[in-house]
């Protein structure tokens, strides 16, 4: 007998979009552009993140099983699998990155800076951390949505409206009001090339809309999708572009991007004489980073589940466990993060400037993933297969059309190294990313046809 399964309600998986997509780690290095910002968040918006919202809101509506389910249907199994393969290995390089920020800014919050230069430290957290998020995955049911939806909410959502109230405060008290801001034009200058890489980066800042429409069918309402990808939408927004600008109000331009947002909040505690809700902040922001991991970890390994299913991979990748979980992959997942962790120990001084730059590059690969959505969406809707019934987005075709215009400019600027990379030699950047990306992706070729010549 089938264990019984919890069902998902729209607020957890409200939350569960919200932080899967929005976060406050990355806010300072946009508060430093002041008014600018604003435009810099509305314009990748406008042509990507809107059309990723309402073509997901559609699929969603007419088709279980998230990416791949929609691509499979709009362009064959094959096509299918690629799409989920480059969502999940993209995760895969990008899990021990954040893990390695969430162990730097605990060890921050207690006062032990000297262990962000541990390689052994950011290890153990690395490890322990992710696979705690594995066994919670593992349990099933809605368990993993209750956590990652009250560390969301803690470590994203309160933070976020908090600063939002401090920010308020900082005007009516007449406090100083940092040059970042007050000096700063409304409008962005694209005098250079640089200038549109802001505008390309925010882009993927926006990504992740589609992730957890695969656990649609949990829902005790599962017709009230579209209004998850409603309150998302409206909240990511939100929390990009608020706490930016009370950001630029408060820090000076030569902050520190790394922490700026606990240096924001200690500043205005500091202010208000409430000094030690600082570190307290601090570790909200922490469990924020934590819940973005098991939001992440769940959805992407569950669609890959459909595609084995489907006899896209090898048996082992079928592998559920008693509670109906993904186990086999999720298992993969676990060895693969431990041996990446397992660089912070061996190069403790490159590896984060490693991960980095491998990150920046797999990122052409989940872009693509998006390309391949896009025209999915559109070729449905022309053989009238979505839109029948419950959601449709309005003028699909321009949508999608204008989101594959701009995930082809994100993809071009994965190619070109961002200002001030060191690392790699400019001449030869183009030609190492594109090793990265068919490093990254042949593995999905090799394992497709594993499965089929059996």
């Amino acid at each position: 007998m089938k264990p019984q399964r919890s069902l998902i309600t729209v607020s957890q998986m409200s939350i569960m979009t919200i932080i899967t997509i929005a976060g406050l780690r990355g806010l300072p290095a946009m508060a430093v552009m002041g008014w600018q910002s604003i435009i810099l968040y509305l314009l990748p918006a406008v042509v990507f993140f809107v059309p990723s919202a309402l073509v997901s809101a559609e699929l969603g509506a007419t088709y279980e099983g998230g990416i791949y389910q929609w691509v499979k249907e709009g362009l064959g199994k094959r096509f299918g699998f690629l799409a989920i393969w480059m969502q999940w290995i993209h995760n895969v390089v990008w899990y021990p990155a954040q893990l390695a920020f969430v162990a730097a800014a605990a060890a921050s919050a207690v006062g032990l800076n000297r262990l962000t230069d541990s390689g052994v430290y950011i290890t153990a957290v690395i490890i322990v951390v992710f696979w705690w998020a594995v066994w919670l995955a593992l349990k099933g049911g809605n368990l993993f949505a209750k956590v990652a939806s009250a560390a969301g909410l803690v470590g994203t959502i309160i933070p976020a409206c908090l600063l939002l109230i401090l920010g308020a405060a900082w005007l009516l008290t007449g406090q100083h009001i940092s040059t970042t801001l007050t000096h700063s034009s409304p409008l962005p200058t694209f005098t250079n090339f640089a200038s549109f890489a802001l505008i390309v980066q925010n882009v993927l800042a926006f990504a992740g809309m589609e992730v957890n429409a695969v656990h649609a069918q949990q829902m005790d309402h599962p017709k009230r999708y579209t209004r998850v990808v409603g309150i998302a939408f409206v909240s990511a927004l939100a929390i990009f572009i608020v706490p930016t600008l009370i950001l630029a109000m408060v820090l000076p331009r030569n902050v520190n991007l790394s922490d700026g947002t606990v240096i924001a909040f200690q500043t205005m505690f500091s202010t208000f004489h409430i000094g030690f809700m600082g570190n307290v902040v601090a570790f909200a922001i922490v469990f924020g980073a934590i819940a973005s991991i098991i939001s992440w970890i769940s959805g992407p390994s569950l669609g890959l589940l459909e595609a084995a299913k489907d006899g896209c991979l090898p048996d082992y990748f079928k592998k559920t466990n008693a509670n109906g979980a993904q186990s086999g992959i999720l298992m993969i997942m676990g060895v693969l993060v431990t041996l990446l962790a397992m660089l912070y120990i061996i190069f403790p001084k490159s590896v984060s400037m490693v991960f980095s730059l491998l990150i920046g590059m797999a990122v052409a690969l989940y872009v693509m993933m998006y390309i391949l959505m896009f025209v999915a969406a559109i070729n449905l809707r022309r053989q009238h297969k979505t839109g029948n019934s419950g959601y449709r987005a309005p003028a699909l075709y321009v949508m999608a059309g204008v989101g594959i215009v701009a995930c082809v400019c994100a993809f071009v600027m994965t190619f070109v190294p961002a200002a001030g990379q060191t690392g790699i030699p400019t001449s030869l950047y183009p030609v190492i990313t594109g090793l990265v990306v068919a490093a990254l992706a042949i593995p999905s070729v090799a394992l497709f046809h594993i499965a089929h010549d059996k």
